[in-house]
This record gives C-alpha cells, structure tokens and sequence, in this order.
C-alpha cells in the first residue's frame, strides 16, 4: 500500500534513522551503558567523545567543524556575561545559514540535498542547546563558573541522543543530572528498554497505518478536495493532523527520551495529546 509522501519531515527521519541514525544511537547505548558500569565519574566524557566520532561520521569533517565553530563562538560572546549580546550572536549564528553564498558552499560537501538538510537541522538545535549553555553562564555568579566549562559545554552540545532534532534539554539540568552518580543497575535498565521499545513500536505502527490510510498531507496539497468538502469535513481533517503530528513526536522524541532514560537523566516530557489542550502554546515548547 502505497503512503501519503507529503510529510516531509515523517520521511525523512525514518529514512536517516533506518540507515545510520538507529545504528548511532544504538551505539551511545553501548558506550554509556559500559561507562556507567566501569567508570561513572567520566561517563559525560565517554558520552561526549562518542557524540563527536557520530557527528563526524555523519556530517563530515567540514560539517563536525561549523558545530564546533558556533560552540566555539558562543562561548566566547558568553564571557562577557550580557545576555542581550548572547541573544545577538545566537541570531547571527543562525542567520548565517541563509546567506546563499554560505549555503551554496556548504552544499558542495555532499553528495545529496539529505545530506546537506541533516546538517542544516543539527546546526539550527545545536544553536538553541548554545544559547541555553550561553545564558545560564551569563545568570550565574562567579562561584557557578567552574562548573560552565568549554569541555562542559562541549559535552551538552555533542550529546548524541538530542544531537540532530532535540528535544531541548537546558544546560542546568543536562549537567545536575549528568554529575549525579546513582547506584547502576543492568537488570533494571534493561527493563526500562525492553518496556520503551514496545511503547515506541506501537505509536510508530500507529503513525504509519495513520500515513499509509488517512493521506491527510496529500489532502492538504491538493485545492479540489478541499473546496469540495463540508466545514463539518474540514474540522475533522485538521484534527487528523495535529492528532498525527502528535503521535509522530512521540515517535521522534520517544526514542531519544528512551536513551535519556537510559543513561540516568529525567527526560523533557513527551507532548500532551491534542485532544486533551485548548491552547497550542505546549506543542510549539
């Protein structure tokens, strides 16, 4: 049967997650599971080197190095402690990428346009996860600095299960969380996993029947239907499609929050059924 290709961004994920996405993350599992297990006290180091090998493999030397860059900057403009001026230089950083000289260079690194998107994506996040390092250093006083360092701040921005679409975890609570040491347990881990991995099947079998039977983006494309059909109609494909944009983030953000889980951290909560709000205001946060 075939599916509504319309949704871009459903496609594209399952596509980059089946071949090497699913493979990275399974491997941070690996690498933190062991750290955990061996030497919890540089576990954030373990995870980090891991984060930048991935973001390497993926996206390239040139593409590993603009990430870099842009911590690199930030952190940089951190150290004059303004907020005004962090808030600035997150939105240079980012405007840089639509500058179409810009763009068109960084094009010419990769074979395919994914390629170039997946770099695009993971730089606009890295961004936010830079602004939050930025701001908190601004916030803090100087007896908090010590624990605002580079290597730290590279270790939140190379974290691999948030690394390329979030979701967004602000630096406070990435680093309280990550220096607490708890008693480490394989058995119990392993249940969370296996208890995880059946939810998340189930929701993704569940967004693809709603894709492959609904086609509520194709839909949407084409004017004839659309004109064709009742207020009553309407109503109800509208609601098709924010109930699957919903299913489709428990989907994306399931499997990192299943990770965070995993390696000791509290996770950002997954997004409330839409059913359920009157006001949009916490599917956009």
């Amino acid at each position: 049967m075939l599916q509504d290709p319309m949704d871009f961004e459903w496609s594209y994920w399952i596509e980059w997650g089946r071949e090497r996405i699913l493979w990275l993350l399974a491997g941070h599992l690996l690498v933190s599971q062991v750290s955990r297990l061996l030497v919890e006290k540089y576990k954030p180091w373990c995870l980090m080197v891991y984060g930048m090998a991935a973001c390497w493999l993926l996206l390239g030397f040139k593409g590993f190095a603009v990430i870099l860059l842009h911590a690199a900057i930030s952190f940089a403009v951190a150290q004059f402690q303004l907020s005004l001026l962090t808030w600035l230089c997150s939105l240079i950083l980012l405007s840089t990428l639509h500058i179409p000289a810009v763009e068109e260079a960084k094009r010419k690194w990769y074979d395919t346009e994914n390629e170039y998107y997946l770099l695009l994506f993971t730089v606009s996040v890295r961004c936010l996860f830079c602004t939050s390092f930025s701001l908190e250093y601004c916030w803090h006083g100087p007896a908090q600095k010590t624990s605002h360092s580079f290597l730290w701040m590279l270790a939140y921005v190379f974290y691999y299960p948030m690394f390329h679409n979030g979701p967004l975890m602000n630096f406070d609570e990435f680093s309280k969380q990550m220096r607490r040491q708890e008693a480490f347990s394989l058995k119990t881990n392993l249940g969370i996993l296996i208890v995880g991995i059946i939810r998340i099947f189930f929701w993704w079998c569940l967004a693809e029947l709603m894709i492959h039977l609904m086609y509520i983006y194709a839909l949407y494309s084409s004017a004839p239907p659309l004109e064709a059909a009742s207020y009553w109609a309407l109503g109800g494909l509208a609601l098709a499609q924010v109930l699957f944009f919903y299913v489709k983030y428990l989907v994306l953000y399931g499997v990192p929050a299943l990770l965070l889980q995993m390696d000791g951290l509290k996770p950002p909560a997954l997004p409330c059924c839409v059913s359920l709000m009157h006001s949009f205001t916490k599917m956009w946060r």
